[in-house]
C-alpha cells in the first residue's frame, strides 16, 4: 500500500507540474485609429489570438483600410458580405428601426462632407447637404442571399459608430472560446466585461462626464459590472472648429447636419458592445426625451444621459437599472 500510494502521489505531482496556474494578463495597442486594452485571466498568453481577431475586424469594416471589405463595397468593387458585415447590417437595421432612423450606417457621404472622414473639407452648403441626403437611408439598402444591394450606386457605408463595439464583442468571444471566464475588453472607451477583476471583485468602469473648461472629460460615475457591455458617445471627444463655429462629429442622418441636441454624452449598457455602441450614437441624435422613451421600452437597455436643461445647467438622468450599477453619484 505504501508503494502504491507513493506511485500515485508521484503521478499527481507530475500532472500538476505540467499545468500552469491561471494569472491575469494585460495586452494593449492601437486599432481602428484608437487604443485598445484587454485584461484576462488565463493559463497562457493569448495576445496573438487577440491581435488576429482585431485584424480580422479591421480587414472587414475599416473605412481607413483601402483593402477592407467595406472600402471595396463603398467603391462598388464588391457586393458579397462576410459574417462580420452581415452582423453589423442586421444590428444597424434593428437600431435604425427602433430609433426612427437616428442610427444609420449609410451616413458616410455626410461624414465626409463635414470633414470627419478621410478628407478634411469646409462647411458644406445647404444645397450640398440636400443633395447628399438622397444617398442616405438604410431603407436604400438590402441584404439578399449574402449580397449587399444598394438602391443607388453612390451609397457608402460608415461603420465607425458600431465597429468598435463589434471588435470588443469579437475579442470577448475569442477569449470565451479559449476558456477565459474573467476578462475586460476595451476599444476606444467601449467596454465589455465578464466575471471578476484581478482584485477578485466586480469590474469598476468609469463613466466620463465632459466639462467645457478643457474640452475633455473627467470620471464622475463608476459603474460596477460583472457582465455586459458599456459604450459612451459624446461630441466632446471629436469636433472641428470651422468658420468660427464648433461642430461635433455626430451627424444627424435625418437632416444632414451635426447634432445640436441637449445630450452632452450618452452611456448605454447592453448585453453586447455592438448594440450599446450603436444606441449611444443614436441617443446623441435623438435627444434626452426621445432617448428615455427608447430605453424605458427596452428591458435589455440601461442608460445614463448627461444633458443640458433649458437654463443651460448640466443634469444627469439614469435609468433604474443603470443607477443600480453606479457605485457613487
Amino acid at each position: 500500500m505504501r508503494r502504491r500510494d507513493l506511485f500515485i502521489g508521484c503521478l499527481l505531482l507530475v500532472a500538476a507540474s505540467g499545468c500552469r496556474e491561471r494569472e491575469f494578463f494585460f495586452h494593449g495597442g492601437r486599432v481602428f485609429g484608437t487604443s485598445y486594452s484587454v485584461k484576462y485571466e488565463s493559463a497562457r498568453d493569448l495576445r496573438a489570438g487577440i491581435d488576429g481577431t482585431l485584424a480580422r475586424v479591421d480587414s472587414s469594416l475599416s473605412m481607413f483600410n483601402e483593402a477592407s471589405l467595406l472600402s471595396r463595397i463603398n467603391r462598388g468593387e464588391e457586393e458579397r458580405v462576410d459574417s462580420l458585415l452581415e452582423r453589423v447590417f442586421v444590428q444597424a437595421s434593428l437600431v435604425h428601426g427602433r430609433t426612427g432612423g437616428a442610427f444609420d450606417i449609410t451616413v458616410a457621404p455626410l461624414v465626409d462632407a463635414w470633414g470627419f472622414g478621410r478628407e478634411k473639407g469646409g462647411v458644406p452648403s445647404a444645397r450640398e447637404v440636400d443633395s447628399l441626403l438622397s444617398f442616405v437611408g438604410m431603407q436604400r439598402l438590402s441584404l439578399r442571399e449574402g449580397r449587399l444591394v444598394k438602391e443607388r450606386a453612390g451609397i457608402r457605408l460608415d461603420a465607425g459608430a458600431i465597429a468598435k463595439g463589434l471588435g470588443v464583442d469579437e475579442v470577448a468571444r475569442f477569449l470565451e472560446g479559449q476558456g477565459v471566464r474573467n476578462y475586460l475588453v476595451e476599444i476606444g472607451g467601449e467596454v465589455r466585461v465578464k466575471g471578476r477583476s484581478e482584485r477578485r471583485d466586480a469590474w469598476w468602469i468609469g463613466v466620463h462626464e465632459p466639462f467645457e473648461e478643457s474640452d475633455s472629460a473627467r470620471t464622475r460615475l463608476v459603474a460596477v459590472m460583472r457582465e455586459g457591455a458599456l459604450a459612451t458617445s459624446g461630441n466632446y471627444r471629436n469636433f472641428r472648429d470651422l468658420e468660427g463655429r464648433r461642430f461635433g462629429h455626430t451627424i444627424n442622418p435625418l437632416d444632414g447636419y451635426p447634432v445640436q441636441r441637449d445630450v452632452v454624452s450618452a452611456s448605454v449598457y447592453a448585453s453586447s458592445c455592438m448594440e450599446a455602441d450603436a444606441y449611444a450614437t443614436a441617443f446623441m441624435v435623438l435627444g434626452t426625451r426621445e432617448s428615455r422613451r427608447v430605453v424605458e421600452a427596452d428591458p435589455g437597455l440601461e442608460a445614463c444621459f448627461i444633458y443640458l436643461d433649458e437654463a443651460g445647467e448640466r443634469q444627469v438622468w439614469m435609468s433604474d437599472g443603470f443607477r443600480e450599477m453606479v457605485l457613487n453619484e
